[in-house]
């Protein structure tokens, strides 16, 4: 019989010296196409079938060099098959350090972007199908997440409803809809479909959908979302050769993008317990995004900008007097100054909003602190050495450290040997990048809390269900002693 496992990996030796769990944030599953039609067949039917198979895979283009030759093979041939087939997943899970992982779709990663509303709706739902089916059996070590399609509110609520009736408990969702320039498509569907606009769906949301709704349903069912989608197919990511080009960084502009929109859109005011993860991106622009709110609301605060920036406050006089003595040159006389003393960036009539936050409900920067820390986590992969800024907390505004979560992202390309994903991640501890306490937060805590906080029973009958009761408990205490000190 072939080895299946790797006795006494790196890992492991890594995980025997834990004294807590490890909660894997983002594994993925391997689908095999012929799987995924069995499904589409029952949802869609025979033509669905057809259709799919005419278009290509989910999100394909000619024109974009895609994904290609990234599944494990040669060696790391077990790997894929691991990948495919849960019960050895489970299995395999000691190799890699894991004590329990919610597993994310690889097939469906693109499959927000389907511009047909039937194809997309039913591949979604044929692909909630195939997992709930598929991880059954082995629910005590592994979870996968639900696809749900975000084109409409309606649609988005449809399949949330539907993946909790299967026993799914999160949710893959896109930030973000790219459809075609309305203008274009309305002269020429053709022309259309070679278009793109990109909107956000809480921020400014195409023709004026109002999401809260989701966003409520979501709350009032505890399945939490996570951001997985990134930016390939987008301007600046179209090469049609280059896939290293169009993949670099991509998650993390589409995280930094959604993100940024839960904030400013007023989301996460209006539902100030949504958690929410941002997969595959890192740590690094969560880091950058966070301390760019700090300093650009200082200097763009409604308060601010009435103060220094109010073109009625500029002093007429010293403006002539410092054209009069150093204006150097004909055009920069203050008699030209005077014909048009307006810059075009500074006008004096402002017709659209002037509080950039007021949706927000942000009045400090505590108010930023208080909406991003708590709320946002962000999956960041074992060999990302940009995870160390996540807690930096000389870096970070306030002190604070942001929840990075362990997310090993097995199953594709970056991650050829599944059973040295933890040792990878503790080579941060070794080269003393993070520390101990900050590994544990990383590999447990903050995974634990992210899911527990939208639903109590995320952890029900699973591996690590104890200890995450019993880290719980202990916060709950922990917050009562502070409340109480103050």
């Amino acid at each position: 019989m072939r080895k299946i496992h790797t006795l006494n990996s790196k890992s492991a030796k890594v995980k025997k010296n834990l004294k807590y769990p490890v909660i894997d944030a983002d594994a993925h599953v391997l689908e095999g196409e012929w799987a995924v039609l069995d499904f589409v067949k029952q949802v869609g039917g025979a033509k669905m079938v057809k259709k799919l198979e005419k278009y290509g895979r989910p999100g394909y283009t000619k024109k974009h060099r895609s994904m290609f030759w990234a599944a494990p093979s040669g060696k790391y041939t077990i790997d894929r098959a691991t990948c495919m087939l849960p019960k050895l997943y489970a299995e395999r899970l000691e190799d890699a350090g894991i004590d329990f992982a919610i597993v994310y779709t690889t097939y469906g990663i693109s499959a927000n972007q389907i511009r047909d509303d039937e194809e997309r709706q039913v591949l979604a739902r044929s692909l909630n199908m195939l997992y709930a089916d598929m991880f059954k059996d082995v629910s005590d070590r592994m979870t996968p997440s639900a696809v749900v399609p975000t084109w409409t509110p309606k649609e988005a609520i449809a399949e949330l409803e539907f993946a909790h009736s299967l026993g799914l408990k999160t949710i893959t969702i896109s930030g973000e809809v790219r459809d075609a320039v309305p203008e274009v498509a309305k002269v020429s569907k053709a022309l259309g479909e070679k278009t793109q606009r990109v909107t956000s769906i809480c921020m400014e949301p195409r023709n004026g959908y109002d999401y809260d709704p989701f966003w409520k349903r979501i709350m009032e069912l505890g399945m939490l979302p996570a951001g997985h989608a990134g930016s390939q197919k987008t301007a600046r990511r179209q090469s049609p050769n280059c896939y290293s080009f169009n993949r670099l960084g991509t998650f993390s502009v589409g995280n930094e993008f959604f993100a940024r929109s839960l904030i400013f859109s007023g989301v996460c005011r209006r539902f100030p317990k949504l958690k929410v993860a941002f997969l595959e991106g890192g740590a690094g622009w969560a880091a950058q995004l966070y301390n760019d709110l700090m300093e650009i609301y200082e200097k763009r605060n409604i308060d601010w900008i009435y103060e220094h920036q109010d073109p009625s406050k500029l002093d007429v006089e010293l403006m002539e007097e410092m054209f009069d003595r150093y204006g150097h040159r004909p055009y920069l006389s203050k008699k030209q100054w005077r014909k048009s003393p307006d810059l075009p960036q500074s006008q004096k009539v402002e017709t659209r909003p002037m509080n950039d936050w007021e949706a927000s409900g942000i009045t400090s920067k505590k108010d930023i602190r208080d909406q991003f820390v708590p709320n946002f986590y962000f999956g960041a992969e074992a060999d990302d050495i940009m995870t160390a800024v996540a807690f930096n907390d000389k870096l970070n505004h306030f002190g604070v450290k942001l929840k990075a979560i362990f997310s090993s992202d097995i199953g594709h390309w970056d991650v050829p040997d599944l059973s040295k994903v933890l040792h990878e991640a503790w080579e941060l501890v070794e080269k003393g990048l993070i520390t101990e306490e900050d590994f544990r937060m990383f590999t447990f805590e903050n995974a634990a809390e992210m899911h527990y906080s939208m639903n109590p029973n995320f952890y029900k009958g699973t591996a690590v269900e104890g200890a995450v009761e019993k880290l719980m408990a202990k916060k709950k205490q922990q917050k009562a002693s502070a409340s109480a000190a103050e």
